[in-house]
């Protein structure tokens, strides 16, 4: 009974232990933030301080947050893609293993596409039979990728896949 006991009370303590940097971390790294639409939030680590100011700075600033264009339009999909999101930057973050500059995912730059067509989807309606056309291998970020973040490459996308 001794030894079990002893067991419960050291798997309490490195859960308080555990529960305590977490809750350390979440503190310091302001991550109820993230939580939010605010896009300061991006920014609160300092590898997004390029993209912030460029949004700033960019004509999408009046209309569009970084969910906007970042995270899907529904509920789920949005705090899923900000929960993955938030993992993968603390991780390269923390290990130091991210590019310079900062690049979007493959998958972030399918989302960030598909908003653009859904804010602008009387204009890409439009399109069909331009020289844009209506062929989903177009991509409106190729062209317009300054839109959101002015002098900012969209192009420049991770061959990781994260």
């Amino acid at each position: 009974m001794r030894a079990s006991h002893a067991a419960v009370v050291a798997a309490f303590v490195l859960l308080g232990i555990a529960g305590g940097l977490g809750a350390y971390t979440f503190v310091y790294a302001r991550g109820w933030s993230y939580l939010t639409n605010d896009p300061r939030a991006c920014a609160n680590c300092h590898v997004m301080n390029e993209q912030y100011d460029g949004w700033l700075k960019a004509s999408h600033r009046s209309v569009a947050t970084c969910n906007d264009c970042h995270t899907p339009h529904d509920l789920i999909g949005k705090y899923a893609t900000k929960a993955e999101n938030g993992f993968w930057h603390s991780f390269y973050f923390t290990t130091q293993s991210f590019h310079e500059p900062i690049r979007i995912t493959p998958k972030g730059r399918r989302i960030a596409e598909a908003n653009c067509r859904h804010c602008h989807a009387a204009l890409v309606a439009g399109m069909a039979g331009s020289a844009h056309g209506d062929d989903d291998a177009l991509s409106c970020i190729r062209c317009h990728g300054s839109v959101g973040h002015l002098e900012l490459s969209a192009t420049s996308v991770a061959q990781d896949g994260r």
